[in-house]
């Protein structure tokens, strides 16, 4: 009895250890770290793009895997064009966005007023369309933000938001 209550104990240990794990390898960078991965413009569909340096974030799962967000200066461009591509992600490993996985690439972004999180390739193609969640006790939404939860980071534009988890661990 007393052998098999100490190897439940120590499955629990472990999960619990494995989930906090998971949860401490990620890391939001910021300052010197966040300027040094962010790219200052983003190509789409023939076409470049300024990165808005002040709507950029960075995450570092792990020891080396990236995901970098930003939302891009698209005025002067056509109504379809922003709609598409008001940011990019890139990722330098498999990325579950929401219930996705997304291999490693660059990619465009725009989120609706339902709140869909519609992910393009550069050539205009959608790929996925992710049901997004609503935060309304948010009280005032940056334009775009990331938090740690659990698993890995909620991506926010506005008050819209997904998850983001390392698919590579």
């Amino acid at each position: 009895m007393k052998h098999g209550l100490c190897v439940v104990t120590l499955v629990l240990f472990v999960l619990a250890f494995t989930q906090v794990g998971a949860a401490e390898d990620v890391v939001i960078l910021d300052g010197t770290a966040l300027t040094r991965v962010v790219p200052t413009s983003f190509y789409f569909e023939g076409q470049s793009g300024p990165t808005q340096m002040r709507n950029s974030v960075a995450v570092r799962f792990g020891e080396k895997h990236h995901v970098i967000v930003a939302l891009m200066d698209t005025a002067g461009y056509s109504s379809d064009v922003r709609a598409k591509y008001e940011g990019f992600i890139i990722n330098d490993s498999k990325l579950m966005i929401g219930d996705k996985e997304v291999g490693v690439g660059a990619y465009g972004f725009g989120v609706s007023k339902d709140s869909k999180f519609n992910l393009f390739d550069i050539g205009g193609n959608l790929l996925v369309s992710i049901e997004g969640q609503k935060d309304t006790a948010t009280k005032t939404p940056r334009p775009l933000s990331v938090i740690k939860d659990d698993v890995g980071v909620r991506l926010y534009r506005g008050r819209s938001y997904v998850n983001l988890t390392d698919k590579s661990h």
